[in-house]
């Protein structure tokens, strides 16, 4: 072979391996970037936006199915989320999809085909070079503009348009080189998480879970419910009653419920098992069934343990074992004296309250502690007649009243750590008597969500000295006594310690409080470590009071 083909092949040699090695380090950068997960979402307009014709003539648009939904869920998912336009849009859309992202505190983009360089050096610009795949969400009509960032290191989540025939077979999430089709925007969180898990292995743990809107606002703004993998391995994504619940409940390791918030109505009139009377949402009871017949889909807390916290005659007559713990300690623990009433107008019923070893004034609750409207429906009672013609729903539970100098301990236990916070609470029953001597003794209705009387006279005393009031080590044995015997994961108590005997006395019981007294620091990794317990099936040791 003469010295010029040997020159030419060796040139051929260099520059195919050239390619060669340039072709691996992209393939290279883009698994490790993929291995990150999805870091950034850039919704589409053609997402987001109605698909009416007829909107920019008369000046009227609003947002299409699920967009609403889609835009809350992303706010506080710790993912960096934008919204993208194409440059002739209406001014009318312009505005609408600018006021949605100053209210979410999203980044607006603008996309076109033809300048895509653009669009991707602007997302650069606005999130940085942050280790994981940009995702953007646009409708199956844009399916053929986004083709040239395939190659990309960038994911494409394609919304197929109602009825538009496709060669993918449907399955939320469905994949093809390239690119993800959903059929909803409400599949998307959870589409993310698999992506997630898909990325960073089987270590990480994906938690679905389920309250009322209100209640997830609270959590998730705390950052409690983050997209993205948390330092323990965990993601956490809404179940959606509006998409299956079985290819939902597939798809994640747990769950988290607070199922109180799907109550329709409690049924008090039989005597039989509590579980047997709580009717739930046609949602609900769906994912109830879909756990029965799948009984190693791991529930935080089954709903099994949560039916003692809706009956206030269960959880008292639980409390009544705390007798047992008071042998260690010169304070004592314990329930209040209590009596289930049916009627309020029974002959005997002063006599039945003084064998209770209830004094007036007593405090009256309903027998259904939460999930439906008028469990916080309360009386205050200073006369033995008053009880016939009191408003509080039956069956009820007639209650001592503890005098407490207006304050109250509200303790959380969160796995095995316990946090405690100190609240004014109502007056004791001196002081309660004088305000109701204006109304002629009557007694105080209330809703115990809701402020009530405090006693001005009781403001000056320190945090401190409520501090030295109560016994931490005997509340941490009742604490780790509760969890045992409710066999909760995340659960909190009300103590009151009564004047002059130093009695301390757990007065309520609740599932899955918000703990919002304790710092989101603090907090939110020991929620998140609580979960990881239990979804790996370690045992917590015995608790501790951290606060």
């Amino acid at each position: 072979m003469n010295a010029k083909l040997t020159q030419f092949y060796a040139k051929a040699n260099f520059a195919e391996n050239r390619r060669e090695t340039q072709c691996v380090c992209v393939c290279e950068r883009e698994r490790k970037r993929r291995m990150c997960g999805v870091k950034g979402i850039v919704l589409d307009a053609s997402v987001l936006l109605a698909a009416d014709k007829n909107d920019d003539e008369n000046g009227s648009v609003s947002l299409g199915p699920g967009a609403d939904y889609i835009l809350r869920q992303l706010r506080y998912s710790k993912i960096l989320t934008g919204i993208s336009y194409e440059p002739d849009l209406s001014a009318y859309k312009v505005r609408l999809l600018q006021e949605k992202a100053r209210l979410y505190s999203y980044n607006c983009f603008v996309f076109q085909s033809t300048t895509i360089d653009n669009f991707v050096s602007e997302v650069s610009l606005a999130w940085g070079d942050h280790s994981g795949s940009y995702m953007h969400v646009v409708s199956s009509y844009m399916d053929e503009e986004i083709s040239p960032l395939i190659s990309s290191d960038w994911l494409f989540t394609v919304l197929r348009s109602p009825g538009k025939p496709s060669d993918v077979e449907y399955s939320p999430g469905t994949e093809n080189p390239g690119k993800i089709f959903i059929n909803k925007l409400e599949e998307l969180p959870l589409t993310i998480c698999s992506l997630n898990k898909k990325a960073m292995g089987k270590e990480v743990k994906t938690v679905g879970y389920l309250m009322k809107p209100s209640r997830e606002e609270d959590f998730a703004k705390r950052g409690a419910f983050p997209l993205n993998p948390t330092p323990n391995g965990l993601t956490f994504v809404a179940l959606n009653y509006e998409l299956p619940i079985s290819w939902q409940l597939k798809e994640v390791d747990g769950v988290l419920h607070k199922s109180t918030d799907d109550i329709i109505a409690v049924e008090m009139s039989s005597s039989s098992d509590f579980e047997n009377k709580v009717a739930y949402t046609e949602g609900m009871e769906q994912l109830q069934r879909y756990i029965r017949c799948h009984p190693d889909c791991c529930v935080i807390d089954p709903f099994s343990n949560i039916y003692p916290v809706l009956d206030r005659l269960k959880i008292q007559q639980i409390l009544g074992g705390l007798e047992n713990l008071n042998t260690k300690s010169c304070s004592k623990i314990r329930g209040p004296h209590f009596l289930k009433v049916l009627d309020f107008r029974e002959p005997k019923l002063e006599d039945r309250i003084a064998d209770a070893k209830l004094s007036l004034p007593n405090i009256v609750k309903p027998q259904v502690a939460c999930g439906v409207a008028d469990a916080h429906s309360m009386a205050i009672v200073f006369k033995a007649d008053s009880y016939k013609d009191l408003n509080v729903p039956l069956p009820a539970i007639v209650q001592e009243y503890v005098d407490h100098s207006s304050t109250m301990f509200k303790f959380y236990v969160v796995g095995k750590k316990i946090f405690f916070a100190i609240k004014k609470s109502t007056p004791n029953a001196d002081i309660l008597i004088k305000l109701a001597e204006e109304k002629e003794l009557k007694p105080l209705l209330f809703d115990s969500l809701k402020s009530l009387p405090v006693d001005k006279d009781n403001q000056q005393k320190s945090q401190h000295d409520d501090n030295n009031r109560i016994d931490q080590q005997l509340v941490t044995d009742a604490a780790n006594w509760l969890r045992r015997v409710l066999d909760l994961t995340i659960f909190g108590f009300d103590v009151v310690i009564q004047e002059g005997t130093g009695d301390h006395v757990i007065v309520d019981v609740n599932y899955l409080p918000s703990f919002k007294e304790v710092p989101d620091e603090v907090a939110i990794p020991t929620f998140w470590e609580a979960i990881k317990e239990k979804l790996t099936g370690k045992k917590s040791t015995e608790a501790a009071i951290l606060l």
